[in-house]
């Protein structure tokens, strides 16, 4: 009876790999592209992951070129730099990225609606 093999319920965390994935880089290789809603009609697109390497501003003002649209790049704590499109530059400003050869086209994921 010296020998018995007793398991101690410990606590289980269901989420314990999840966050140890998140924390990581695999969170930082996408590019996110969402729309915000403003007043009305109004939205915004937000661009963020880009790599750091990358020139915001540079890439910004090919962006506002191209769509006709104006933007600024934002300096957020928590995200870092993210551009913001004025309108729904969604789907133009993912097939700008994977042309221009910034982004991979499995990198990206668009949100919103």
């Amino acid at each position: 009876m010296s020998e018995l093999d007793i398991q101690i319920p410990t606590t289980f965390d269901p989420f314990a790999e999840a966050n140890a994935e998140d924390s990581g880089a695999g969170s930082k290789e996408y590019v996110h592209i969402r729309i915000q809603q403003r007043n009305g009609r109004k939205s915004l697109t937000t661009v963020q992951g880009l790599k750091k390497e990358f020139s915001y501003n540079k890439i910004l003002k090919d962006l506002k070129k191209e769509f006709c649209c104006n933007g600024t790049v934002v300096q957020d704590p928590e995200l870092g730099q993210v551009i913001q499109l004025q309108g729904d530059q969604r789907k133009n400003v993912s097939t700008f990225l994977v042309q221009a050869g910034i982004v991979k086209k499995e990198h990206i994921k668009i949100h919103g609606f």
